[in-house]
């Protein structure tokens, strides 16, 4: 081995803490270290600035960016690059280059701002809707309006055409009339008799543009139904990039958030030849609200074509190009209208979002109800749909745009942060991209360039000097989660039918901000929810996918590269296809179990409806059911199906078992790998769990491994469980192997405490960075927050570093470790004793073992505490000191309101309460 190779293997080993020869964790690489959505504002970049902050945010443990351009900073209009420009290009390829350099890796967004559009997509190829008009036609009356679009803002549109005119009498009889209407509009039909209602369906524009778009990237939204659409927008991405990628790993496409696109030109065509019936009599049913069978089945047909569109003329065609390119795609299904298994399956990278805030009930954990997003909660059953469909389909990495809006701006702290990140990686989630860092340049003050809708991990940041913590913590647990394979027990179905047959509007997006609409009420998320916290893992499957499966030793297997499940559960649905029915007894019939939560009595759509359902009930009427004490369970084939309202109760007639660890409140997610098992535990209880949990899978040894502090050890087990130590907001890594390694030393289990140290001797307080001035130097009688000092205005507007130190008088040393304990911290602080970095206090609980550090005697305490950004802010703001300045949205509040910080109240800044030294012993 070279000494290159020997310095970086001794880095490694520094980074993930001291162990033997035998390193547990996973060789990382820049996939497993965090990534951030690196927004570009105005494109107004260039070399000095990108060397600069790619390398500061190398230095933070970042492991990439993803670039996405987004509207400017005013005054700054001549330095705008134009998007995909060659001077754009030549940025983005010194960009890629450094990354290079340093280990990281770059990703792009397709697009500036949101939803994917530009100048490039033309009236034809823009998202696309249909526009209604009604006429009355009266009995014996002669007809004399020309049928022709009444919207102005559409009118001059040359894309416009009438697509469907159908005539309904009262008896709901229906004639399609589109081939009586001439060139001038004129209708030349006349009803015989009776009054009618006639339906004229245009294919119109939705006219929206790119949400926060970037110079040169200004224009419509993409019709994502029409494959000539995709192909003319990707065209000018091939022009700029000719045959070469510029070393994007991964091209990028945000949420769908297209308003009002519900039609494209041909949809009328592909209906009829993917549903096998003429849309044209039906239409009223379609843009109605009556709530009866036909509308029902023809909205089902409708919502089920349009999903079929998007994935294959839009998805699977980003993927393709992608490839074309030597690169990977990450894309964003949420919010559009099709199926979201399905979506997120066509792509390399199916990616999730979390929005807003979630109630964690960890001692100490802050939360004011004033600084949260009070409509948005992050739901980990949300979260699961991209998971699953990676899990199922056997794709490495799972991504998240993670922390849009978690709290008010400048209010966030990374102790906040953990359990938001923890919960996404509970969801199967292992590749988590901050929302987000922005472009500044060198020479822009305090606070830099900020982007409305973010937690501000910018080196401008008052608590930059400690995210290395958190970056650090995601890493390990990230470098855990990509390794294996996905170790879920049990695949359940998602009725999607159910959605798409509400009689309510036409397309149905399924958002992540109207999941209390579309999947909270279901019994679908029920289970999730029930069996979840039982201590069974899930993924979701498609019909597609069902279609797809095959089995392997009676476990379920939809690809080659995907995971191995025991069970498949249908949960309580009304609307089933016989196909799906079909495919779901082969599987049977070949050795899967099968579970019903209750019995499908209806089929989707409208096209030979009765035959189906016929068929449907006979399929079922096959199963030989007969009771079997709570359930009801058939032998069929080489599998079992079982009937039972109660899954759990299914899930115990056919021994699928559980992971009774749950039933402390610890959650999990569980991976496999050659030669044993990982079990990745966080507990966001109130309370210390200190006892021996089982697990389904022991092996011959487990190891616990911390990825805060990358301490590693053997752990004591009891028959098939093993003994843990986590205060509330910690979390812990099993790793159960087949073979043993006797070269590891034990884990180290506190058996012991003495009576604490109280710190409670004179401190000095010094300020070592920060503004806008740093505070006076102070001798503390007790240890109390700067912010106490009113005397001392700066102290009320300081965001920054200050820098509590004192000597202790340490009598003996007979303790195996001692733990730094804090009481209040606001918000995270390095600590050095002797001179010697001890590490970062950065989550909870505020601690943090110090023995090695200590000696006996007289020792130096340093803690560098770093507080919010907030204060500063609010000085900024009461001064009337401009720093948001921006066009489009400029800067919002969480509630989306103009920001203004100038009557917030001073944040808590320093330490306060108790320090702690205790003595701590470990069992022997």
């Amino acid at each position: 081995m070279n000494i290159k190779n020997i310095i970086k293997l001794s880095l490694i080993c520094l980074a993930f803490g001291n162990f033997s020869a035998q390193n547990p964790w996973s060789q990382t690489t820049e996939t497993a270290k965090p990534w951030t959505r690196w927004w570009w504002m105005g494109n107004a970049v260039d070399e000095k600035g990108l060397d600069k902050q790619l390398i500061t945010l190398h230095k933070a443990g970042f492991g990439g960016v993803e670039i996405v351009p987004i509207y400017g900073a005013k005054g700054f209009e001549k330095q705008y690059l134009t998007y995909l420009s060659p001077e754009w290009m030549k940025m983005l390829q010194f960009t890629t280059n450094k990354a290079k350099s340093l280990n990281m890796g770059v990703d792009m967004s397709v697009g500036t701002g949101w939803p994917i559009g530009g100048p490039q997509v033309d009236e034809q190829d823009a998202a696309t809707k249909m526009i209604v008009q009604t006429y009355e036609i009266q009995p014996n009356e002669k007809f004399s309006e020309k049928i022709v679009l009444k919207d102005e803002k559409q009118k001059n549109l040359k894309s416009i055409t009438l697509n469907i005119v159908t005539a309904y009498n009262d008896k709901n009889e229906a004639i399609v009339l589109t081939d009586k209407i001439n060139a001038d509009g004129t209708l030349d039909w006349k009803p015989s008799s009776g009054k009618w209602t006639l339906y004229a369906v245009f294919v119109g524009k939705t006219l929206q543009k790119v949400k926060r778009a970037a110079p040169g990237g200004e224009g419509y939204t993409l019709d994502h139904f029409s494959p000539d659409a995709t192909k003319d927008y990707l065209k000018t991405f091939d022009k700029a990039f000719g045959n070469s990628n510029y070393g994007i790993r991964s091209f990028f496409n945000d949420s769908y958030e297209v308003y009002n696109a519900d039609w494209t030109p041909d949809f009328k065509e592909e209906f009829q030849k993917r549903r096998g019936y003429d849309l044209s009599p039906y239409i009223k049913y379609l843009v109605g609200n009556e709530d009866n069978e036909i509308a029902t089945r023809i909205k089902s047909d409708y919502r089920e074509t349009l999903s079929d569109l998007i994935l294959n003329r839009f998805t699977k065609d980003f993927t393709n190009w992608a490839h074309s390119k030597s690169s990977k795609n990450t894309n964003q299904a949420h919010g559009s209208p099709g199926n979201l298994l399905d979506l997120y399956a066509a792509v390399d990278i199916p990616e999730s979002e979390t929005f807003g805030s979630t109630q964690f009930y960890i001692l100490g954990l802050k939360r004011d109800s004033a600084d949260i997003q009070k409509s948005d909660v992050p739901d980990i059953n949300m979260l699961k749909f991209s998971s699953s469909a990676a899990n199922v389909m056997g794709k490495k990495l799972i991504s998240n745009e993670t922390f849009t809006w978690l709290t008010e701006h400048f209010k966030t702290s990374w102790s906040q942060v953990k359990p938001e990140v923890e919960q996404v990686f509970l969801s199967g989630i292992n590749h988590v991209f901050y929302h987000g860092t922005t472009y500044t340049p060198a020479d822009v003050k305090f606070p830099g360039w900020l982007f409305y809708a973010s937690v501000n991990f910018v080196p401008e940041n008052s608590l930059w000097p400690h995210l290395k913590g958190l970056n650090s913590y995601i890493e390990r647990t990230q470098s855990v989660l990509q390794s294996g394979k996905s170790d879920n027990e049990i695949l359940m179905y998602w009725p999607v039918y159910d959605q798409w047959a509400s009689p309510k509007g036409k397309d149905v997006a399924f958002k992540i901000h109207n999941i209390e609409k579309w999947l909270q009420p279901t019994e679908f998320y029920k289970n999730l929810n029930k069996l979840g916290k039982s201590g069974y893992s899930l993924d979701m499957v498609s019909d597609k996918m069902i279609s797809e499966a095959k089995l392997d030793n009676q476990n379920i297997q939809v690809s080659k590269e995907g995971g191995f499940y025991k069970v498949l559960i249908i949960p309580q649905l009304n609307y089933l296809p016989e196909s799906t029915l079909k495919n779901i007894l082969n599987l049977a019939q070949n050795g899967a179990s099968i579970i019903f939560q209750n019995e499908p009595k209806n089929i989707p759509g409208y096209f030979e409806a009765d035959k189906r359902k016929a068929e449907l009930q006979t399929l079922w009427k096959s199963i030989p059911f007969q009771q079997n004490g709570n359930v009801k369970s058939a032998t069929f084939g080489k599998g079992k199906i079982v009937l039972s309202l109660d899954v759990s109760k299914g899930l115990e007639n056919l021994k699928i078992e559980r992971e009774k660890l749950t039933d402390t409140g610890l959650k999990f997610v569980r991976r496999k790998f050659d030669g044993g098992k990982y079990y990745y535990l966080v507990n966001h209880t109130s309370k210390e769990i200190n006892q021996n949990i089982p697990l389904n899978f022991v092996g011959k040894q487990i190891a616990l491994m911390n990825p805060e502090n990358g301490d590693y050890g053997i752990a004591d087990t009891q028959s098939n469980s093993v003994k843990i130590q986590l205060k509330s907001g910690e979390s812990l890594i099993i790793k159960a192997s087949e073979t043993a390694d006797n070269s590891v030393a034990k884990w180290k289990y506190v058996e012991k405490t003495e009576t604490p140290i109280i710190l409670n001797q004179t401190w000095n307080l010094v300020f070592k960075e920060g503004g806008p001035e740093l505070p006076k130097a102070r001798v503390l009688k007790k240890l109390e927050p700067w912010t106490n000092f009113s005397d001392d205005v700066s102290t009320q507007s300081f965001s920054g570093t200050g820098v509590y130190s004192t000597t202790l008088n340490l009598k003996n040393k007979k303790a195996d470790d001692y733990l730094l304990k804090f009481d209040k911290l606001y918000e995270s602080a390095k600590v050095i004793i002797n001179g010697q970095d001890a590490g970062i206090i950065w989550s909870l609980p505020f601690e943090i073992n110090v023995g090695k550090y200590l000696k006996k005697g007289k020792n130096t305490i340093q803690i560098e505490v770093s507080n919010l950004m907030a204060n500063r802010i609010r000085y900024m703001d009461q001064n009337k000191l401009q720093w948001r300045n921006y066009h489009e949205i400029n800067f919002v509040n969480i509630d989306y309101k103009p920001f203004d910080a100038s009557n917030w109240k001073v944040q808590p800044s320093g330490l306060d309460g108790e320090i702690q030294l205790i003595p701590i012993h470990y069992s022997k």
